[in-house]
């Protein structure tokens, strides 16, 4: 989370280059719902935000949240990131996301949060390969 990065941001953002430098990629959790400093979000090596659900949550409908979900899909957009979008519920919000160019959500439309060993079961049942 980016709470977590920025209790020691210097130290954070260079273990975070190491990683990046072995493959692995980095995405921010929660964004904008703690230090969110545009002169970090620069400088973290990072390859994904991920909107916090209390911005998600009443989009459609709520004019501040989707003024601020589609701020941060066209920011995350401008600087190369992948965006997923925590907390989608329903259709009418996955509409709204896909519009504003959103392509990746998670939340209880497709599956509430499950242990590792049902998520075999889960993803045969829903035919995924």
């Amino acid at each position: 989370t980016e709470t977590f990065v920025m209790r020691d941001p210097e130290s954070n953002i260079n273990a975070l280059h190491r990683l990046r430098e072995l493959g692995i990629r980095l995405a921010i959790d929660d964004f904008g719902t703690g230090y969110s400093s545009l002169a970090y979000l620069k400088r973290l090596p990072i390859n994904k935000l991920k909107i916090d659900r209390s911005f998600i949550r009443d989009v459609p409908g709520d004019s501040d949240d989707e003024a601020i979900t589609r701020a941060v899909v066209g920011l995350g957009r401008s600087l190369n990131l992948e965006i997923t979008a925590e907390g989608v519920e329903d259709e009418a919000c996955v509409q709204f996301l896909l519009r504003e160019g959103c392509h990746t959500g998670q939340g209880y439309l497709w599956a509430k949060p499950m242990p590792a060993n049902e998520l075999e079961h889960w993803l045969k049942t829903n035919g995924v390969e």
